[in-house]
């Protein structure tokens, strides 16, 4: 099912004119700068990503991560290196909002999206699927935005490839955690499958508050909803590396090396 309507997903998309990047993306609510530096709390705000990020992939690093899987243990480190690399190519796009500086804001955000596609199918229904299908689905992304940034150099902008990278994640993972329950035993009041839903939960929360860029920043006077978006995603981020800390194996599914052996 969930293949089939991947399939659909896709073969829709593709249906659609293609759509090209609309200039007024990069004409954002908050624009000041401060200390010399051009749009200074869209920048600013990318830091909690990197810091996050850093964490997170340290985390996998050092083989703290008892909450998660073996096998799954580069799905989980590509995330986390995704994310840190998200907040630089955020603030380096932010710096000077264009289509050429775009594109590497975009890129490691792919790579977030499809590790976390396989972490969740790896998770609740096959680890060695998830880990086989990581590096095909990284692959994918890249394209994706190269694709994008390519047809825009050529006069022929088309998001459709990475409006699936983007969106087509979020409807696999809604549909898994609807079906499955999660593997794992938490230490708190969170439930293993609350992780996930709190981190597709701060995701559409960060969406919205994307769009209401101008209004955010007209009622709060100082902090405009593309900052609160970059706060909300490095949550998200923060959400996993606790479901990591916190979490724990159920059955005879193991998350280190040596309960494996």
């Amino acid at each position: 099912m969930l293949l089939a309507i991947s399939v659909a997903a896709v073969a829709g998309v593709l249906l659609l004119p293609r759509i090209p990047q609309d200039p007024a993306y990069h004409v954002f609510a908050d624009q000041r700068t401060l200390l010399g530096i051009a749009n200074f709390w869209n920048v600013a705000s990318n830091l909690p990503f990197i810091i996050g990020g850093l964490a997170g992939a340290w985390l996998v690093a050092s083989r703290k991560a008892s909450g998660g899987l073996a096998e799954l243990r580069c799905a989980y480190l590509m995330f986390f290196v995704g994310a840190a690399l998200t907040g630089v190519g955020s603030a380096w796009y932010h710096l000077n909002p264009s289509n050429d500086t775009l594109l590497w804001d975009r890129l490691p955000m792919t790579i977030t999206f499809m590790s976390f596609m396989a972490v969740v199918i790896g998770e609740y229904l096959s680890a060695t699927v998830g880990r086989r299908l990581l590096w095909p689905l990284l692959v994918l992304g890249a394209l994706s935005v190269v694709y994008w940034s390519w047809t825009e150099a050529q006069g022929v902008g088309d998001l459709r490839p990475y409006a699936l990278v983007q969106f087509l994640p979020g409807l696999v993972v809604v549909l898994i955690l609807c079906m499955c329950t999660a593997p794992f035993s938490t230490t708190g009041s969170i439930s293993a499958n609350g992780y996930i839903w709190g981190m597709l939960a701060v995701y559409l929360a960060a969406k919205l508050t994307e769009f209401l860029d101008a209004p955010i920043y007209s009622a709060l006077g100082g902090f405009s909803g593309h900052s609160i978006k970059h706060l909300l995603s490095a949550a998200g981020v923060v959400i996993l590396a606790a479901a990591l800390l916190r979490r724990r194996p159920l059955g005879r599914i193991y998350n280190t090396d040596r309960q494996a052996r």
